[in-house]
């Protein structure tokens, strides 16, 4: 996946992966801007609560509005797995934030 490209997205690096997804820091090459891509595994693409919960996630994280929760650009799809457009946050881990 690293290397190609997304409909306007270049796919620059794996950030990622869990149970819900894979995320990549992708170019934005219509806008120049940098945005993280999340997939839904494809296996879960076939499964109506799953493709349902994602969907659901994608709409409410759009209606928001706030600076700790990430804006969504962009709900679509990469062959038959669902994909959402993100704002790329620069990632922290606790150990970071540690005194």
């Amino acid at each position: 996946m690293v290397g190609t490209t997304i409909s306007h997205y270049r796919v620059l690096e794996k950030l990622g992966g869990g149970g819900m997804g894979v995320v990549y820091k992708a170019e934005d090459t219509k806008l120049g801007r940098l945005v993280a891509l999340k997939f839904l595994p494809e296996g879960f693409a076939r499964d109506a609560d799953r493709l349902a919960r994602f969907e659901r996630e994608a709409k409410l994280l759009a209606s928001l509005n706030h600076p700790n929760i990430v804006v969504i650009h962009a709900l679509g799809a990469r062959a038959s797995s669902p994909a959402l457009s993100s704002a790329e946050v620069a990632a922290h881990s606790i150990e970071d934030h540690k005194g």
